[in-house]
C-alpha cells in the first residue's frame, strides 16, 4: 500500500504517514506517540487501524459505522495521549480498550437513535393530541422539524407526509406518484439520517 493510499483512509486530523516512524519497534512507536510525535500517530494508525476497524465491524455489523468508530478511536487516543503510560501496557492494548468503549457508545447511540425517531414520530402524529402536549413531545417536534428541513427533498417530503399528514407509506406513494419501493427507501434513509442528525451533539463530543 502506498503512502498516498494510507493517508486517504486516515482521519482528517492524522498527519501524513511517515515511513521512518513506520519502521520503529512497537515500544519506540508508543513512546513517540505518548510524546506527541505526529509521525508516530500516523504510523500507529497505519499499524493498528485495521485491528480497530475489524473489532468495530464485528460488533456493529456496519462498515460505515466501523469507519466512524475507527476515526473516533484514533482521534480520542491522540487527544487523550497524556493518559497513555507505556510502562503500564502496550499502545495496541490501550487502543483496543478505547475501541471497546467507543463501540459501546455507538451501540447506545444506535438504540437511542431508534427510540428518539420513534418517539418523535409518535409525538408528531395528529392522532395523539394529548401525547403531543407533553413537554418532551414538544421538544421532539421542534428538533425533528428543524432537522427535517436539512434532509434532501425526497426524504423530507416522504417523512413530512408521514409525520405531519399521518399518511401510511402506501398513501404517500399515491400522493407523490412514486413507486412504493422508492417511498420506503426514502423513508428508511431519511429516518437514519434524521436520527444521526439528532444525535450529532453526542457524536461530536467524542472528537473534543
Amino acid at each position: 500500500m502506498t503512502a498516498q493510499q494510507t493517508t486517504a483512509q486516515a482521519p482528517a486530523d492524522v498527519p501524513l504517514w511517515a515511513p521512518a516512524a513506520e519502521s520503529l519497534a512497537d515500544e519506540d512507536l508508543a513512546a513517540g506517540f505518548a510524546g506527541g510525535d505526529e509521525a508516530c500517530l500516523a504510523a500507529a494508525y497505519h499499524r493498528w487501524g485495521s485491528l480497530v476497524h475489524t473489532l468495530a465491524r464485528r460488533s456493529l455489523g456496519d462498515a460505515s459505522e466501523a469507519e466512524d468508530v475507527t476515526q473516533i478511536v484514533f482521534l480520542a487516543a491522540w487527544r487523550g495521549r497524556d493518559g497513555f503510560v507505556p510502562e503500564r501496557g502496550t499502545l495496541s492494548a490501550w487502543l483496543v480498550g478505547i475501541t471497546r468503549r467507543k463501540i459501546a457508545d455507538a451501540l447506545s447511540a444506535r438504540t437511542r437513535r431508534a427510540e428518539l425517531v420513534a418517539a418523535a414520530g409518535a409525538a408528531m402524529s395528529v392522532r395523539a393530541p394529548r401525547e403531543a402536549d407533553r413537554p418532551e413531545a414538544v421538544l421532539d417536534r421542534v428538533l425533528v422539524g428543524a432537522e427535517l428541513a436539512r434532509l434532501p427533498d425526497p426524504q423530507r417530503r416522504v417523512l413530512s407526509l408521514a409525520f405531519y399528514d399521518d399518511l401510511t407509506q402506501t398513501q404517500v406513494a399515491e400522493v407523490t406518484g412514486w413507486p412504493l419501493g422508492t417511498v420506503k427507501s426514502h423513508a428508511r434513509r431519511g429516518l437514519h439520517r434524521l436520527g444521526r442528525c439528532l444525535l450529532a451533539d453526542g457524536v461530536q463530543s467524542d472528537f473534543r
